[in-house]
């Protein structure tokens, strides 16, 4: 079975949204004061660890129209080259254009379940906020490598749905520079609630 890895750029206080200021967010490209060396090999690393990519239409079509224009580099040669799968119920055939590209129709939680079945893959999924949420809510994440910036936004879009809690296991962790903590955590096992809390109210 493959695994599925979503990596996000993370603010303190959860918004994934626009982190290089796209589609005009509010708080502009809000994680370049914070880049550094440690920062690209952790991005290069994992892109270079993953055979897929995985994404919603809308990231597929800001990649799509960014990344075809790059190339000789070890990363944008890999994003152009490597196999592609877009969920979405709304786009054509036609207008998957980026090399590789394959569209994921019907039941979301369905065709990616399909999608991890096939080999021994790691997926990556990046950006895409309304498909991780659905792949948090049908427990499809195996792991979860985000790089966390010390800055909070306090409002945009969030990694983590309302209703859904899962139970992860940090298995990584490197402080960047900059002060961007970079973890990688893996689903765990659910820890049951005590029975007798330790303190009086």
């Amino acid at each position: 079975m493959g695994r599925l890895v979503v990596s996000q750029f993370v603010s303190l206080d959860g918004v994934m949204e626009g982190p290089g200021g796209d589609n005009g967010y509010v708080h502009g490209p809000w994680t370049m004061p914070y880049w550094c060396d440690e920062l690209g090999v952790f991005k290069a690393g994992e892109l270079a660890a993953a055979s897929a990519l995985l994404v919603g239409r809308i990231t597929y079509e800001g990649f799509a129209a960014a990344w075809p224009q790059r190339s000789g580099d070890p990363f944008s040669d890999k994003m152009n080259t490597m196999a592609k799968f877009v969920v979405s119920n709304t786009m054509a055939d036609a207008d998957a254009t980026w090399a590789n590209t394959t569209v994921l129709r019907g039941d979301m939680a369905t065709a990616v379940g399909a999608l991890r079945e096939r080999d021994d893959a790691e997926i990556l999924v990046a950006g895409s906020a309304t498909l991780v949420h659905g792949l948090l809510q049908a427990d499809l994440v195996d792991d979860l490598r985000l790089a966390v910036y010390p800055v909070t936004l306090g409002v945009g879009k969030r990694l983590y749905p309302d209703d859904t809690r899962l139970d992860f296991d940090l298995v990584d962790q490197v402080q960047a520079p900059t002060g961007v903590m970079l973890l990688t955590y893996r689903r765990g096992e659910a820890r049951p609630m005590p029975t007798d809390f330790p303190f009086d109210d």
